[in-house]
């Protein structure tokens, strides 16, 4: 294993750690490091990829020098919340991103963000948005902000502002956000948790162009699993009962279990939820599409239809 160097600084460009996990896909794997490597970031840059449940590469800092990658097993809970740390914890540089292993980082993404917290010297977290690619199309999700409030992730989950857009101050990140939350239920929604954290201390600076493409269908681990989805939501609203104090923000959470549940063939329960949500918001969407698979349509057919414009549940 090789060891991980701490890194010098300047003041212009700080050093930055990128943090890889991985499960079994070594060549979307090497896609996304081949991203990272076009970053040409100016600033010291290391990567730690943390093989989560699967044989450690050794070779892959031969492959990419430019990367000064350390590879490391996960060493914590597993699955992404414990990669992360795992990582995070390894890692010595100011910042520290994430990137996915089914995910690529787009010409200029680093850099931008580092300009954006440049002018923000405050500021202790910036996000991207993102284009998703989904059988070969590609729909771009902005966010049409460049300061992300608590209001807008209670009212929203912004999903592009996808993990794999982030970029922290690690000082901050490990000692006032503080470390992924690794209980969550199968590690989802773990990304919307460590924003909602974030946005309670301080405004989330923006860069609101598409500088992450992310990947939707079969790569996924996560698609097709509805009680994990169930169970991240009820976390989730345990978790930051001010997500229920806003009726928009509300019925979208709400929505979501009511379609989960259905998918699972709960229809009664998927039935009265979508009630709860159309009482809260009688516009939301996910209510009309729990009481569609509840009465038989397929939740694939739903899902499919919905990626195919960048859009989830």
């Amino acid at each position: 294993m090789t060891p991980l160097v701490e890194p010098a600084t300047t003041p212009e460009w700080p050093s930055v750690t990128v943090v890889v996990p991985t499960h079994d896909r070594p060549a979307m794997l090497r896609d996304t490091l081949r991203a990272i490597a076009e970053q040409r970031y100016q600033g010291p840059l290391d990567t730690v990829v943390v093989f989560d449940r699967a044989a450690v590469d050794e070779g892959l800092a031969g492959e990419f020098p430019e990367l000064n990658i350390t590879v490391v097993p996960n060493d914590r809970t597993p699955g992404l919340a414990g990669s992360r740390n795992t990582g995070i914890l390894r890692s010595h540089a100011e910042l520290v991103a994430f990137c996915d292993d089914d995910d690529q980082w787009l010409p200029g993404k680093l850099d931008a963000q580092v300009r954006a917290l440049r002018e923000e010297p405050g500021a202790e977290l910036v996000s991207t948005s993102i284009v998703v690619r989904f059988e070969g199309r590609d729909s771009v999700r902005l966010a049409g902000t460049d300061r992300v409030e608590l209001t807008h992730l209670l009212r929203s989950r912004m999903a592009m502002l996808h993990s794999s857009t982030l970029l922290f101050r690690r000082e901050v990140l490990i000692g006032g956000i503080g470390l992924i939350d690794e209980k969550i239920p199968g590690g989802m929604s773990e990304d919307w948790d460590v924003l909602l954290r974030a946005a309670h201390r301080r405004p989330i600076v923006h860069v609101d162009e598409p500088l992450v493409r992310v990947l939707w269908g079969s790569s996924s681990f996560f698609t097709q699993r509805w009680d994990l989805k169930l169970s991240s939501h009820e976390w989730m609203l345990e978790r930051h009962p001010d997500i229920l104090s806003d009726d928009v923000g509300a019925a979208r959470v709400l929505g979501q279990m009511a379609f989960a549940e259905a998918a699972m063939g709960r229809r009664r329960a998927a039935l009265r939820r979508s009630r709860a949500t159309l009482a809260r918001n009688w516009r939301e969407p996910r209510a009309v599409l729990a009481g569609l698979v509840a009465l038989g349509v397929s939740p694939a057919v739903v899902l499919s239809v919905l990626h195919r414009h960048g859009r989830g549940v």
